[in-house]
């Protein structure tokens, strides 16, 4: 054995120094930098010879001579799960997944790997058989192809994958992870990576789809080196909503599908419950018609949904008017605001408003600005826009309505979720054919008035 070679990492961001100091020169944390010994034998972590065959020496090849079949991906079960990772997990990827402590990160993938038809270990790091077996039975009855261990040295773990030669890997999670080769702590920098690189190695070699779950930092991001991101092929981030009644699963990075997808869960005693249609939960059920509440739709990746826009207008009680939102940006409701005193005659300078997207989300897409105008002006009026009114369309600085991406698909869960009228931009092309929904043309403003309130 050589001599120890020791180096100075920063437990934050990874970035690696020759010698300590009190800051990190580039996340600027202080007393972040600790001494951790780097690897320091030839070691062979992951040997494949017993389930794979050894890999010929890559070559170089032209672009049209690669072959570009697309592979087979292994269905989860779960939909939601399989629209935001592109269709499946693709085999001999790495996928880390990310979230608060308690939001379900565990019973998320639990639950997978119960159900998955394919032979399945399940790793944990964190909880005992026992612990996960009690869980289990709320679950799923029974399941003949998940196999449970709890283990958290790396060479452990892949003895007993040579025996079980699993088609799915679950790892819960890599921070609890430690192997022989670094002298370090558990959770550590150097380790994290070591764990790490030894899994990918493993995935790469057997076309085994790995999936790990990954501690955050107080401040939101993954635990270890920035570095643990940039190795995987995909990162999830796990949410909770306000209530914490309802998860959202997110792609932060994707190499096999698309990074605007989200799935949403509702968390139940049995487990975590798909919610296909988002607008249940983002469309209140009210027994009567009342003012200043309007539905537009809005944009999830390739997903369309419905939301509810509550406003409220009443005349201020103080000198100074105040403008309040809750899920949208202020800076684009004073805009919005603006264009009805200025085009449209509305005189809401003295007047406070606010405005709130039910559900506790945040939406960015401009196309829900035809529905915050019609709220605004419903409570305005004092008027009910009819429940079976819904919108989209991006409101201009002149006051015209410009046309929104998608507006086909729009159109098509509206009427989907029975809605009868949709107002939509004139300068949108539309296509559709035998829709029994009405699809009303405005150009500016004056026509929104009019068609709601005439």
């Amino acid at each position: 054995m050589g001599k120890v070679k020791t180096a100075f990492f920063c437990q934050s961001c990874g970035t690696q120094y020759a010698k300590w100091q009190g800051q990190c020169n580039a996340c600027k944390e202080w007393n972040s930098i600790v001494e951790e010994i780097v690897e320091k034998e030839e070691k062979s972590p992951w040997k494949s010879t017993s389930l794979t065959e050894t890999k010929k020496a890559s070559k170089p090849l032209k672009v049209k001579e690669i072959d570009s079949t697309t592979e087979e991906r292994y269905q989860t079960g779960d939909a939601e799960l399989d629209r935001v990772l592109g269709g499946g997990l693709v085999p001999g990827s790495l996928t880390l997944l990310g979230g608060e402590p308690g939001i379900g990160k565990s019973t998320l993938l639990l639950q997978i790997s119960l159900r998955l038809p394919y032979k399945t270990l399940y790793v944990s790091g964190e909880e005992s058989q026992k612990q996960i077996k009690m869980r289990a039975e709320r679950i799923v009855d029974n399941s003949e192809n998940c196999y449970i261990l709890t283990e958290t040295k790396t060479q452990n773990i892949f003895k007993q994958i040579e025996e079980i030669v699993p088609e799915v890997l679950i790892v819960d999670s890599i921070q609890t992870l430690q192997t022989d080769y670094i002298e370090a702590s558990a959770g550590s920098i150097s380790q994290i990576r070591e764990c790490t690189a030894e899994l990918i190695k493993f995935a790469k070699e057997t076309g085994t789809p790995v999936i790990l779950i990954g501690h955050i930092t107080k401040d939101g991001t993954i635990a270890g080196p920035k570095i643990l991101e940039h190795m995987v092929d995909t990162v999830l981030q796990f949410e909770g909503d306000r209530n914490h009644i309802y998860r959202i699963l997110r792609s932060l990075k994707n190499r096999f599908g698309s990074t605007s997808e989200i799935g949403i869960y509702e968390m139940q005693g049995s487990g975590l419950r798909e919610v296909s249609n988002p607008s249940e939960i983002l469309i209140s059920s009210k027994g009567q018609e009342l003012s200043g509440a309007a539905i537009a739709t809005t944009m999830e990746g390739m997903r369309p949904i419905m939301i509810e826009i509550q406003a409220l207008v009443s005349t201020a009680v103080y000198g100074t008017p105040q403008r309040s939102t809750t899920g949208y940006n202020a800076k684009r409701l004073n805009m919005i605001l603006a264009v009805l005193e200025k085009r449209a005659g509305f005189r809401l300078g003295a007047k406070d408003v606010f405005l709130n997207i039910t559900g506790g989300i945040t939406v960015d897409d401009p196309a829900i600005d035809l529905g915050v105008v019609a709220a605004i002006l419903s409570s305005n009026e004092d008027v009910a826009i009819p429940s079976h009114f819904c919108f989209a369309g991006e409101v201009g600085l002149s006051g015209e309505i410009r046309p929104v991406n998608r507006v086909e698909q729009r159109i098509l869960e509206a009427e989907k979720l029975g809605f009868e009228n949709i107002l939509v931009s004139k300068n949108n092309k539309i296509t559709l054919e035998n829709t029994k929904i009405n699809i009303t043309l405005v150009s500016k403003i004056e026509d929104v008035v009019s068609a709601l309130f005439t």
